[in-house]
């Protein structure tokens, strides 16, 4: 019942699909690929929108180089990248004709989502793909992303897609059942959570750590995807890749692997992208009047709010926001540069311009420009279901 009432109203999904499924030990598995791609054109049959995530393009390359094991070097692996990334877009061009439907390629790097004008862009452009029936292809750009291949870079990178394009569902087709309650290849009574309602300390512990040489995540990483996926109000599935017709029996409302739920407070997408797209450059510590004044009343930051002032930062970077503790609240848009801040922190508002000699703003961090990242309300946390 909780399912078809988290999917009843969904019109666009993101799949992400990870190198352990697309993969057998011949490398690419076409038959999995055609089966993946069957299923996705099954979806877009029933009247969905699908933005396909793919990893592969890696494991392609080696497998055509001829190299086992994992890579050990980033040159080694954007090399492979680039012998992949042609390869397993012509196969997909290839599996998704065969139903009569275009593909359309994007490859992302990092900064193409933090930089707002081409976060944009891409958004339009995925955004005029759909409108024309197209499934766009996603991948991370491997051959000149150097800080991107890293563990979970594919499972973020859906996360990220999932705010640009404002998905209703993401679905993290991966080689496992699910989230279990302990590492099922370590442990036969590993039992399957089928629902999480809130990502919790203890939900993120019994992810399963490990990936594979073919793949650069595992499951802490999908659980750290749901966990931005789910602030941003959107619910989200982790489940078995190699399961025929499978994301027919997710859109049919069947418990089949384990759903997230959306969080209550979600972000907007801006201020989605503020949280988890953009990287601090400093670190702002408030008072416990300031953390209730944005955590709980959704207000600006103020200069008479911060107690001490971190990095290197100019007008217009992202800084953190913790509290007392040194727990992370809040990030934000700063207003005011580092040694600005420094010579303002404590002080009233009226008292800015006494300060610098000039004011351009009362907030040091704005409301609309401040995403807070905690919690806000006081549900039952730790539940895990099943």
């Amino acid at each position: 019942m909780i399912r078809k009432e988290q999917l009843g109203n969904v019109k666009k999904i993101v799949v992400k699909v990870g190198s352990a499924v697309l993969t057998g030990e011949s490398g690419i598995d076409l038959d999995i690929i055609e089966q993946l791609v069957s299923d996705i054109a099954a979806l877009r049959v029933r009247g969905f929108q699908v933005v396909f995530v793919s990893s592969g393009a890696i494991s392609s390359g080696k497998h055509r180089m001829g190299i086992e094991g994992k890579l050990k070097t980033l040159p080694q692996k954007q090399a492979a990248a680039a012998v992949g990334q042609g390869r397993l877009m012509r196969v997909y061009s290839n599996a998704f004709g065969k139903h009569g439907l275009y593909v359309g390629q994007i490859l992302l790097t990092m900064s193409d989502i933090t930089d707002r004008k081409r976060f944009l862009n891409i958004r339009n452009t995925l955004m005029q793909l759909l409108d024309w029936g197209v499934v766009p292809v996603i991948n991370e750009n491997d051959t000149v992303a150097v800080e991107e291949i890293k563990f979970g870079d594919n499972d973020n990178l859906a996360a990220m897609v999932a705010n640009i394009v404002e998905a209703h569902l993401v679905i993290n087709l991966t080689s496992e059942n699910g989230l279990y309650d302990e590492n099922p290849n370590s442990s036969k009574k590993a039992k399957l959570i089928p629902l999480v309602t809130e990502i919790t300390e203890d939900i993120e512990n019994v992810a399963a750590e490990g990936g594979t040489d073919v793949g650069t995540g595992g499951m802490k990483s999908k659980v750290l995807a749901a966990k931005k996926v789910i602030a941003f109000g959107t619910p989200y599935v982790i489940a078995p890749g190699r399961r025929p017709k499978v994301l027919q029996e997710i859109m049919d409302g069947r418990e089949v692997g384990t759903l997230f739920l959306p969080s209550a407070d979600h972000l907007n997408s801006r201020k989605y992208w503020i949280a988890f797209s953009l990287r601090s450059r400093g670190r702002l510590t408030v008072d416990d009047g300031a953390k209730t004044a944005i955590v709980q009343d959704g207000k600006s930051l103020l200069p008479s709010g911060i107690t001490h002032v971190e990095g290197d930062f100019a007008t217009g970077d992202p800084v953190s926001c913790v509290d007392c503790n040194g727990v992370v609240i809040a990030k934000g848009i700063a207003n005011y540069g580092t040694q600005e801040m420094l010579k303002i922190m404590g002080l009233k508002s009226s008292q800015i311009e006494q300060a610098l000699g000039y004011k351009d703003y009362d907030e040091a961090i704005h409301r609309d420009n401040l995403a807070v990242t905690v919690q806000q309300n006081s549900r039952a946390r730790g539940e895990m279901q099943g």
